[in-house]
């Protein structure tokens, strides 16, 4: 969310951001709608002001037993426009503010300006593709040959894009998620979390998925509860309308979550495997950072991050998004996208933004500067550190053998009791 006067005064700016984001922006409206609030403030201050005299010449009056009976009769119609006023402008001051949280955030300078992902710049990669002597097959017909992924029994238990795993497939779930969240807390320094996986309206609008994306949730049935759609929603909300000792200064936490999309806007997409889920794990890094900080913050995340994938050997490509194709909130995000040898192509695992003061205002957090003096907003940035989902998926299809079995990372056997899940028998 935006500062109300800076969106004003900048006008010009947000018309760029439009224009660079593919994003469409009634601005004329808002002029309109301001310039209504702001003269009806001002006529109405001016009434109150009329009232607050004839109050006190109405106490005069009475006080000298003469008759005010003209005063309190007019005063009566003041009040009445009075009232009808402070009501139209808590109407204008609602729809204001439902424009200003539909509005994205403003990209940083160095994000490349484009319409879509064709557009995004690639800033690294880490190792090579797995050499097959065998034409790879995709997860889900692997998952199934080794009688780890039950995509049918889902559907008969829920519906489409749900999965079963089942012995060594839910096994290798879970040793992922423990991994992740034991690289994330010995090694980079987050304080781990396990949040509710509900979430009420507040913190949705805190954390920018409300309203602009009510369609891609779910919503329990006469309640104010939602089905988290990733802990950012969580994280972020920890410190809702709270200021921060800015000695505390970067906070780093993570959680493992079930997230759950609708995915309404991914209609026919990757409607095979487990890719595209309506409910999926992962594991969220998350940053209360200083301003100043912010950009740094952003690229040791993102660095976080990219190590699960060095660590379990998996070939990776970073890219900077561009203006048309990063999210709503975001400022910068780098999108870590990994190999998938079945379809020869690159998958996005991890996405890691920095969102500025944006979610900050939205939520009130802000930080006490040590020295004293007025606080600012802090900075949040938040990434996958992984989407456990999509790493299962990489190390099925890049560790896939020719007889069917799957070799299991190094780093994973620990975790697993084993070196390799057997073709099932």
């Amino acid at each position: 969310m935006h500062d109300l006067n800076y969106f004003r005064d900048h006008l010009e700016v947000f018309a760029e951001m439009a224009k660079k984001r593919g994003a469409a922006l009634d601005l004329d409206a808002f002029r309109k709608l301001d310039k209504e609030r702001r003269e009806l403030i001002t006529a109405t201050e001016q009434l109150k002001a009329q009232r607050n005299k004839a109050s006190e010449e109405i106490a005069r009056l009475k006080k000298e037993k003469k008759n005010a009976d003209s005063i309190i009769a007019e005063m009566k119609q003041v009040s009445e426009r009075i009232k009808q006023s402070d009501e139209r402008i808590a109407e204008l001051d609602a729809t204001q503010r439902e424009l200003l949280l539909a509005i994205p955030n403003i990209p940083h300078s160095s994000v490349p300006v484009g319409t879509s992902a064709a557009d995004n710049k690639e800033v690294r990669r880490w190792g090579a593709p797995p050499k097959f002597d065998f034409a790879p097959k995709p997860h889900w017909e692997v998952g199934e040959r080794a009688g780890i992924l039950d995509l049918a029994v889902a559907t008969k238990i829920t519906g489409a894009r749900f999965a079963v795993y089942k012995g060594w497939g839910a096994r290798l779930e879970r040793a992922l998620s423990n991994f992740f969240l034991d690289v994330h807390t010995r090694e980079h320094g987050y304080t781990e979390i396990l949040p509710p996986f509900l979430v009420n309206t507040a913190s949705l609008t805190g954390a920018g998925q409300l309203p602009k994306f009510a369609a891609d949730l779910f919503k329990l049935e006469n309640t104010d509860f939602w089905l988290t759609p990733t802990s950012e929603v969580e994280l972020h909300n920890l410190y809702r309308d709270e200021t921060v000792p800015e000695e505390k200064l970067p906070i780093h936490v993570t959680a493992w979550t079930a997230c759950f999309r609708s995915e309404a806007g991914a209609a026919g997409k990757d409607t095979r495997g487990i890719l595209r889920q309506h409910q999926f794990q992962k594991v969220e890094l998350f940053k209360f950072t200083h301003p100043e900080k912010s950009y740094e913050e952003h690229e040791s995340l993102t660095r976080n991050a990219e190590v699960i994938l060095q660590k379990l050997g998996l070939h990776y490509r970073t890219v900077l998004l561009c203006t048309g194709d990063m999210g709503f909130a975001s400022s910068k995000t780098y999108d870590i996208e990994v190999w998938l040898p079945s379809s020869n192509e690159f998958r996005e695992i991890s996405s890691c933004s920095n969102c500025e003061a944006f979610q900050a205002r939205r939520a009130g957090i802000r930080f006490k500067p040590k020295s004293g003096g007025k606080g600012d907003f802090v900075h949040t940035l938040n990434g996958s550190g992984l989407a456990v989902g999509r790493t299962w998926i990489a190390i099925v299809e890049n560790y896939q053998q020719a007889d069917g079995s799957i070799l299991i990372p190094e780093v994973l056997r620990p975790y697993m009791g084993i070196d390799r899940i057997p073709v099932a028998g």
